[in-house]
Order: structure tokens, then sequence, then C-alpha cells
């Protein structure tokens, strides 16, 4: 699929596809990407920031994002916006423009998910590390309608989201075509 000026919201913490995250919105560019995304099918973009590029050339967004939908929204009781949104897939993101608040706009493309064979004993230990998280801390657990620990790419983009890897790293994991590499990453790590 395509998706023609498709609001970005770039965040240095990051969501994949099956992913769910809270987020508080402020800005009036972005509560504006809100309401224009509520109005419309409930899509934006999520971008990875990239900290050596240049705000004014749009070069701070690297170039894979996640589509993400709004699942829910809520006034907080700071007075502001609350938002609840599901990591649908990961798109190329090209031809960045700002409009006149400061939100950007993209042009994306969806990226096919990995091509993965994952052998039980390989993801086994990273999925019960990861049940062990969830366990400790619910308050993550409660923002999914379901926890699919039985899904191994879902087990992997879990971990890819929790690990303290720079976007670089994820960017160029998320732009491979399989999974083992990452797969190999995250079980050192976790080790």
């Amino acid at each position: 699929m395509h998706y023609h000026n498709i609001p970005l919201f770039p965040l240095s913490a990051h969501l994949l596809p099956g992913g769910h995250m809270a987020l508080r919105i402020f800005e009036p560019r972005y509560v504006r990407m809100v309401k224009e995304a509520c109005a419309g099918n409930g899509y934006f973009v999520l971008c990875m920031l990239n900290s050596r590029g240049s705000q004014e050339a749009n070069q701070h967004i690297f170039p894979i994002g996640t589509l993400c939908k709004i699942v829910d929204f809520d006034l907080l009781e700071d007075g502001l916006l609350g938002i609840n949104v599901e990591g649908v897939c990961c798109v190329s993101v090209s031809d960045i423009s700002t409009e006149s608040d400061g939100l950007r706009v993209g042009e994306c493309k969806d990226l096919h998910d990995w091509a993965c064979v994952v052998e039980d004993e390989k993801i086994s230990p990273l999925r019960d590390k990861l049940e062990l998280i969830y366990d400790k801390y619910p308050e993550i657990a409660r923002l999914y309608p379901e926890l699919k620990f039985s899904d191994p790419m879902w087990v992997i983009y879990r971990w890819l989201e929790l690990l303290p890897v720079d976007a670089a790293n994820k960017q160029a994991f998320l732009g491979e075509k399989n999974c083992d590499k990452v797969l190999s990453y995250i079980s050192e790590l976790v080790r």
C-alpha cells in the first residue's frame, strides 16, 4: 500500500508492528494530527529520530517508520490528550515536507515483514524472559488486548522495542530481508 501525505510523528521511543504504546499529545501540530487521523482512517506514522540529521532538511527522521492506528484516546488528568496506538506495519518514508504549523508529512509505502523461520530453541529463552518482564511491569501488559508470546515475530519486535539499541542499528535490522541477524543480536544481549 501507498500512503500520500501521511502525518509523521518523530519519537525517541520505538514502536514496531504488533506493539502498543500510550502517548501524551500536547503540541498543537500533533493535536491536529490526532484529530485528522480520528476523522479519517485513524493512521499516522511513528518515526525514529536520527539525532545526526538536520531538522531543517527533514533528515532527522529515519527512512523506516511504523504505520500506527489510534485504538483509544482520552483526556488525561493534566488536561493533555492521551492516545493508545498499535503498530500495524513497517513503512518506508520519503518526500518529507513540513506544513505551516510544523507537522511533517511524507509519502509512505508498506515494507514486507522479515522472511523468517525461527526454531523453538532459539526463541523460547527470549519468550520466557519477555513473559517475566510483562509480569513485572503490568502497566505495559495492560496496553495489549492480547499478548502473543507464541508468535516469534511478535516476541522479536517487542525485544527490539525494549532493548536500548540505537535507532540506526534498529533501522539496519528492519532493512534486512530476514531476521537471523536480529535474532542472534537479541539473544546475545538478553543472555
